[in-house]
């Protein structure tokens, strides 16, 4: 006897790609995920750290990891649907570690292969006297705990600015989420209003409400 599961599944791998800084030939990224509270990591790392990797001469101005990612997660529901935050870092002439952007993304939710480029960005100084500070010291301001730039409250009062990307690919699997009432919907689906019309069964996810 079949009984209908209380939980669904959504495996991913993939890879961080390769990145592109300003200013900068060498870089070493932190990732973390972030997740609701109905949600679990049942395997993968939970967090980890790339290697140093430097520009290459073959691919521009782009510097290669090839990092591998892979994560399963249960949830009960799609609310708090799993981020990737990315940090970036490097080595001033002191030896001392220089955070050199932040980035996050949304684990995409239609399954399949996704390529995304997550902007990269850097806190500013919010007055020219930390600015000369900052410059003098060659500190720039950072965060104290990188998961902060996941959530949107307070983001409003922070100054950022732009300092990159980097290029992530997921490969995505979901299951049990139809036994559950979860229909996946495409931004682009041609039909979305056609869908909503004709049942009123099945939860609907839109790739950008989540």
């Amino acid at each position: 006897m079949n009984t209908k599961p209380t939980s669904f599944l959504v495996f991913i791998n993939g890879a961080i790609e390769n990145a592109e800084v300003h200013d900068f030939d060498d870089l070493y990224l932190r990732f973390s995920y972030v997740i609701g509270k109905d949600w679990k990591i049942c395997s993968g790392l939970e967090e980890g750290t790339t290697q140093i990797a430097h520009k290459s001469v073959q691919v521009g101005s782009k510097i290669v990891f090839n990092f591998p990612l892979e994560a399963t997660f249960r949830s009960t529901s799609p609310f708090g649907w799993p981020q990737i935050v990315i940090s970036g870092y490097g080595l001033d002439v002191f030896g001392n570690d220089i955070v050199r952007g932040y980035g996050t993304t949304h684990i995409p939710i239609s399954p399949g292969r996704h390529r995304i480029r997550i902007p990269l960005f850097v806190p500013r100084s919010s007055s020219r006297f930390q600015q000369l500070l900052a410059w003098f010291f060659g500190r720039r301001p950072e965060f104290i705990d990188p998961k902060v730039i996941a959530f949107n409250a307070g983001r409003e009062m922070t100054r950022v600015q732009s300092h990159g990307y980097v290029q992530v690919v997921f490969n995505v699997v979901t299951k049990d989420m139809d036994e559950l009432g979860y229909r996946i919907e495409s931004k682009h689906s041609s039909n979305t209003s056609q869908q909503r019309s004709d049942t009123n069964e099945a939860t609907y996810i839109d790739n950008y409400h989540i």
